[in-house]
């Protein structure tokens, strides 16, 4: 039996960091955590590193300030995974990875890099609207720094993240669902697709050693969780047994909305625009060159949004 690559995983105390180095012990690799010295009085992240510590994986200081410390902990490892966060209203670090792109080739050993992705795949929002198109552009960026420099990849879409539109109910702003009343955006009738952020680390991860997924992108699209918000909708009216009060919100409307929000509302607002008015998530097909995480991993049993939704009753 082969063996299992190492992996370095970049931001992992993040919100789905943490996901991804539980889900690489799980499966068996021997796990490298990059943490940065000056972590100061930051108890809950020196916490979280103990306990990834007690459960097997080995924590390794470096910097994005200290070139050398990279190349060092890159050298100790065959795969790297960055989760570091995208998302302006937490923080948008994107093209700090040109700097882990830069140690990767210089130390010349890896045989997979998996980019700080996760979300819509950026290589088909070159049409994205300002100013929510940064994220998309930033990534791009970073796509091409990793193909120039010849270091193999693998790039992961994973749609939208459940825990930020199921708990609302795809409402921007929302991340517990209301048992009285909905706001659908347009007609809630495009489709999205929602995956639980454990079953991303989990289809993450076993990319890694896998040879089809080489220099590929890879969607994570669970058939049964490809649904418009009023299917959403429908789904959480079923569980608690009553119906919602709905209105609704055209895309004028929420356009006019979205131009009063400070920069990293917008940011985020955008990319709702983009799901769930114009169904860019689900409105292609993937076609070659790309593969599907369900159809790869038929053993990995997924979460469905109804499954999901019963943690909230």
């Amino acid at each position: 039996m082969a063996m299992k690559s190492k992996v370095l995983i970049v931001g992992g105390t993040g919100y789905l960091g943490k996901r991804l180095v539980k889900a690489s012990l799980v499966q068996g690799h021997e796990t490298y955590v990059l943490h940065r010295e000056e972590i100061g009085v930051d108890i809950e992240k020196v916490q979280m590193l103990l306990s990834f510590k007690q459960q097997g994986a080995h924590l390794v200081t470096g910097s994005f300030n200290d070139h050398q410390s990279l190349v060092k902990v890159v050298k100790l490892v065959d795969v790297v995974i960055c989760a570091i966060s995208g998302v302006h209203i937490r923080s948008h670090q994107i093209l700090l990875q040109l700097r882990l792109v830069d140690a990767i080739k210089e130390a010349g050993n890896v045989k997979r890099f998996l980019p700080s992705e996760f979300g819509t795949d950026p290589a088909r929002m070159e049409n994205a609207m300002e100013p929510g198109r940064v994220t998309f552009d930033d990534k791009m960026v970073v796509r091409r720094a990793i193909e120039e420099a010849g270091i193999p990849f693998t790039y992961i879409s994973a749609n939208c993240f459940a825990g930020y539109f199921l708990g609302g109910l795809c409402q921007p702003g929302f991340i517990l669902p209301s048992r009285e009343q909905v706001r659908l955006l347009g007609d809630g009738n495009q489709k999205a697709i929602y995956v639980d952020e454990d079953d991303i680390a989990t289809y993450s991860i076993k990319t890694i050693d896998d040879p089809r997924t080489l220099n590929k992108t890879v969607y994570i699209r669970p058939p049964q969780n490809i649904l418009s918000q009023g299917e959403v909708v429908q789904i959480w009216e079923k569980l608690i047994g009553k119906e919602l009060l709905k209105s609704s919100i055209s895309e004028q409307e929420f356009l006019a909305i979205m131009k009063e929000q400070d920069y990293a509302e917008q940011v985020g607002l955008t990319h709702y625009y983009h799901v769930c008015y114009e169904g860019c998530l689900a409105n292609f097909e993937i076609g070659d060159g790309a593969e599907e995480a369900s159809k790869l991993y038929p053993e990995v049993k997924y979460t469905t949004v109804e499954e999901y939704m019963t943690r909230y009753l």
